[in-house]
Formats: structure tokens, C-alpha cells, sequence
């Protein structure tokens, strides 16, 4: 199965308010191995930076005015995304500014049945945590020093390592790493049997009442008073 973890960085929140995406890093995975491919672009968004978002990623209007527009790179990054599922932490706000990026220069957008939210799925595993990337990485181990401030490939890297994490760990693939030979070996071993326990019997013990228990029962009925057996 191919899938493609995926960050992006913008100039605000609300693609539909003016904000645009000025990057983004893509990782290819499959079945849930890292191939290597990777895709990362950055975009002019053709609209002044707020210095807020600029103290997220770091990314200011001189660094991207030479970079490329999106709409010269669309077909690229689609080529690349192919029909692989498509993984992103809190997704809904990644894919609103691809989307609006792919509308905006002609293209369909991108169906949300191909969306994969980490963020939900974190939700579930720990509610009431925190769940910021974070937050997560530092609760699975994933080393994020080198994370000085925002940015979509490196975002994108950590999230990979998120996601293996939140979905089982590297384990359900280590059989996938396992040498052919050894394994032709192991198939065709002679199974050893454990032999079955023996099973030790104990002698049923006397049970049956005695006169002296019979009689006491007797008394015991006969002074139950409106029982329900005298009426039939």
C-alpha cells in the first residue's frame, strides 16, 4: 500500500480569507516503509507575509518573492501524490490549502476519502492529552532537537515516525526485513511436539446422605410453614 505523509507551511489559517501555502513535504511510504522519495517545494504566494506566521517557519517575503508559483508546479507535486492515501496531523487544515492551491489553478481538488488525520487518530489512542506534533513526539521517543521552528519536510519526516508509531510500531513490518533463506529454514523444520501431560484421576468420594443427615432434612421440611408443595 503507498501512502504519502504530507506537511504543509502557509501564511495564516483561513485559505478562503486570502491565505495561501508557501510549502510543502511530502514522504513516500510503502507498506509502511520509507522508499526514499520525497517531495518538497516552495511557493510564492503572491501576498505579504504576516510577521506572525513568519515567526512560525521562519519563511519571509524576500526568501520566497524568487520562488516558484504553484500553479507552475502543480502538475509535479499531483504526479507526485498519485492516488496514494494521503497522511497529515490535523489534516483538515492541510488539505482546505491544497485544495484551495489545486481549485485556484484549475485542478480538481484532492477527494477528503483519501485523508488519513493523525490527529484524530491520537485523539482516540490518548483523550485528554496534549496532541500537538510536539507533544506526541516526545510521548513516543521521537527525537525533534533539530526543530527549530516549523518547516513542511522536516514536519513531514517526524510525522512519518509519528505515524508508524500510532499505528502499531515498526513490529507488524519486521517480518518484511526477515532474510528469505532463514525463512525457507524455518518452514521447513521438523516441528517439535511437546508431549501431552498425564492426566491424574482422584476416586470419586462417598457423597450419599446418612440416616442421621435425612432425618434433620425431614424435620427442617416438615417445619417450613405455607409450603408451596402441600397445595398440589
Amino acid at each position: 500500500m503507498r501512502e504519502i505523509i504530507f506537511d504543509t507551511e502557509t501564511t495564516g489559517f483561513d485559505p478562503q480569507s486570502g491565505d495561501r501555502m508557501v510549502e510543502i513535504g511530502c514522504i513516500e511510504m510503502i507498506d509502511r516503509i520509507e522508499t526514499g522519495r520525497t517531495f518538497h517545494c516552495y511557493y510564492n504566494p503572491e501576498r505579504p507575509m504576516p510577521k506572525a506566521a513568519e515567526n512560525v517557519h521562519g519563511l519571509s517575503d524576500v526568501f520566497l518573492s524568487d520562488k516558484m508559483l504553484f500553479a507552475a508546479g502543480a502538475e509535479e507535486l499531483l504526479a507526485f501524490l498519485g492516488d496514494a492515501k494521503l497522511v497529515a496531523h490535523n489534516a483538515q487544515f492541510d488539505f482546505n490549502f491544497l485544495n484551495a492551491e489545486l481549485v485556484l489553478c484549475g485542478y480538481q481538488p484532492i477527494s477528503r476519502f483519501r485523508m488519513v488525520d493523525t490527529l484524530a487518530i491520537a485523539k482516540s489512542k490518548h483523550p485528554g492529552a496534549k496532541l500537538s506534533l510536539d507533544a506526541l513526539c516526545s510521548r513516543y521517543g521521537i527525537d525533534r532537537s533539530h526543530r527549530v521552528k516549523h518547516g513542511a519536510l522536516l514536519d513531514a519526516e517526524l510525522l512519518t515516525q509519528l505515524y508508524i508509531e500510532l499505528t502499531g510500531g515498526r513490529q507488524i513490518g519486521l517480518g518484511l526485513a526477515e532474510d528469505r533463506n532463514d525463512s525457507a529454514a524455518m518452514a521447513s523444520a521438523r516441528p517439535v511436539l511437546r508431549q501431552p501431560e498425564r492426566k491424574i484421576f482422584i476416586e470419586p468420594r462417598a457423597h450419599a446422605a446418612d440416616a442421621d443427615e435425612l432425618a434433620r432434612h425431614a424435620m427442617f421440611i416438615q417445619g417450613i410453614e405455607n409450603a408451596l408443595w402441600r397445595e398440589i
